[in-house]
């Protein structure tokens, strides 16, 4: 997850209806309840779009099941609450639960350093732990953003799990000391999938349904590790292209992090397992529900697999997930007996946000009224002394750059954005819409603070503009090769006013020049390193891997 930078009705099929009708009688939700609910859904309920499953249950028992849209808009195939989903990162707490079931038999220890099971990652000084793994703080590199750049595209080509274990033990360096930092990192998850199988000589595959999924009569889940394999049932998975939709498909035989298959029931099972635990126990599902303290005092949101938040007043333990089209997130209210499930073939749906709602309509008054948006109440500070808060600024731990410049006489996030900066004290501006202030530190901004409402400020500094000319772009282009990146190579050319860098036939990367030798595209910080005046490569940047390094080839 990166952090936040101030700132990535139709009418149903008859069949589908039938099926819907016969599951929603298993619960005793009132009408008026579920008329709430479909109400949320009201968008995904077409037969020519994708759309989403939706289970309920209070206290263990289901309470409503339902499918809205479509699972195969090219076979004319409706979602029903039996239909399959590929559920991205829900399926890192299955992984997690392996691991503590292993840890509880006596196999491994929590503690351990991963180099017990994974010799061939490197020794970078500091053990990394199961735990850093299980907590997403081992500072450890994420494996779709060094495929992804080393590949320069993502969807096309198959990933497999041998694809991961090459490029992840090249790496050179951290992101950051293990402890340190929450940064999320799939990397984690596939590696503890890996440690799953040369434990227990079982893959986790095999392991979770022998230790997990049979015992809890999840007949309709796997770790799906073959990516050519018939799953009847399956849904497929589409984006948004101009008016229409194209398909979205995870090409994965990787898992652990990722590569669930699963349906809203079989989730439901699991939930009320975390209640009243059948596989685990209470003490094993505390630990892995308890948010992580970080070795410079702060403490992260996330357990073992799990996010713990809260929402309206009550404590909410889940996880949500995004892979190609899918979108899911599964959602436990413990202490008021509600779980949601909300599973999507849409890359454009949110399903935190229709859970929520099922939540709302479910919960009612047991939730704490929904605070009002606040609207900063702004002092009156002079037009220059505003104006001299513009300009260009990083975070020199991150490299995340913003922003800041005049219009319409604010101070607005963002070349194109439309996040004002509200001055609320002399020093103090409030970024509209979010729970977070700029504080700025002298009369010069000559850096400020991001501080958000929870969580470690953000330390940015100014930095000077650099205008881009052709003749300065063209000091950049060259071949450069990042052995991190298994050898991959990009040719860097110079437009008259932007660099592009591609690697084999992709798409290239569009960067512009902010200030001297740092340039953003394609969501990631390009820094060129020097030496006596020289272009000597460059580092790649973004909220999930820092200073990936490439070296410029001579001429």
């Amino acid at each position: 997850m990166r952090h936040c930078l101030l700132i990535r009705a139709g009418v149903a099929l008859i069949a589908c209806a039938l099926t819907n009708t016969a599951h929603a009688q298993r619960g005793p939700a009132p009408d008026t309840v579920t008329r709430v609910v479909d109400k949320v859904f009201d968008a995904w309920r077409t037969t020519d779009s994708p759309g989403c499953a939706l289970g309920v249950s209070r206290n263990g028992h289901v309470v409503y099941e339902r499918g809205y849209g479509m699972a195969n808009l090219e076979t004319g195939t409706p979602i029903t609450p039996a239909s399959i989903f590929h559920v991205a990162s829900v399926s890192k707490q299955f992984t997690a639960m392996a691991i503590m079931l292993l840890a509880r038999d006596g196999k491994l220890s929590i503690d351990d350093d991963i180099r017990k099971y994974l010799p061939e990652i490197r020794d970078y000084g500091t053990p990394i732990t199961i735990r850093h793994l299980l907590t997403h703080t081992s500072g450890l590199r994420d494996q779709w953003e060094l495929l992804s750049l080393a590949r320069g595209r993502f969807e096309e080509d198959r990933i497999t799990e041998a694809d991961v274990m090459d490029i992840v033990p090249r790496q050179t360096a951290l992101n950051f000391t293990p402890g340190a930092e929450y940064v999320y990192s799939n990397t984690g998850f596939t590696l503890l999938g890996v440690i799953v199988k040369r434990v227990s000589g079982k893959s986790l595959r095999d392991f979770a349904d022998e230790r997990i999924f049979k015992p809890l009569g999840m007949t309709s889940t796997h770790f799906h590790d073959d990516y050519t394999m018939l799953v009847p049932g399956r849904t497929s998975a589409y984006a948004p292209r101009g008016g229409g939709w194209r398909v979205s498909i995870p090409n994965y035989d990787t898992y652990g992090a990722t590569s669930l298959f699963t349906t809203v029931g079989d989730l439901l099972k699991w939930e009320a397992n975390l209640d009243n635990p059948t596989v685990g126990d209470r003490a094993l599902i505390a630990r892995m529900e308890t948010p992580t303290p970080l070795t410079g005092g702060d403490t992260s949101n996330y357990g073992f697999g799990l996010s713990i938040d809260r929402y309206r007043g009550a404590r909410v333990v889940g996880h949500g997930g995004a892979d190609a089209g899918y979108r899911t997130d599964v959602a436990r209210y413990p202490e008021l007996g509600l779980a949601t499930v909300v599973l999507c073939n849409a890359a454009s749906a949110n399903p935190g946000l229709l859970g929520r709602r099922v939540a709302d309509a479910y919960l009612g008054s047991a939730l704490s009224a929904a605070p009002a948006e606040a609207t900063p109440q702004g002092v009156a500070l002079s037009a220059g002394r505003v104006q001299r808060r513009a300009g260009v600024y990083i975070e020199p731990r991150t490299m995340q750059i913003v922003e800041l410049v005049m219009r319409d006489g604010k101070l607005m996030v963002g070349r194109q954005g439309n996040i004002a900066l509200v001055p609320v004290s002399d020093d103090r501006m409030q970024i509209t819409g979010q729970p977070g202030n700029a504080v700025f530190k002298d009369s010069a901004a000559s850096a400020f603070d991001l501080v958000p409402a929870a969580g470690r400020p953000l330390h940015f500094e100014r930095r000077v503009p650099v205008a881009s000319t052709s003749q300065l772009l063209a000091t950049y282009a060259g071949e450069y090769v990042s052995d991190e990146l298994a050898g991959a190579v990009y040719h860097v050319t110079a437009t008259d006013s932007t660099l592009l860098l591609r690697t084999g036939t992709s798409n290239p990367i569009t960067a512009r020049l902010v200030f001297a030798d740092t340039f953003l595209g394609g969501g990631n910080t390009i820094q060129f390193t020097k030496a006596r005046g020289q272009i000597t490569g460059f580092d790649v940047t973004n909220g999930r891997v820092r200073h990936v390094k490439f070296v410029k080839r001579k001429s």
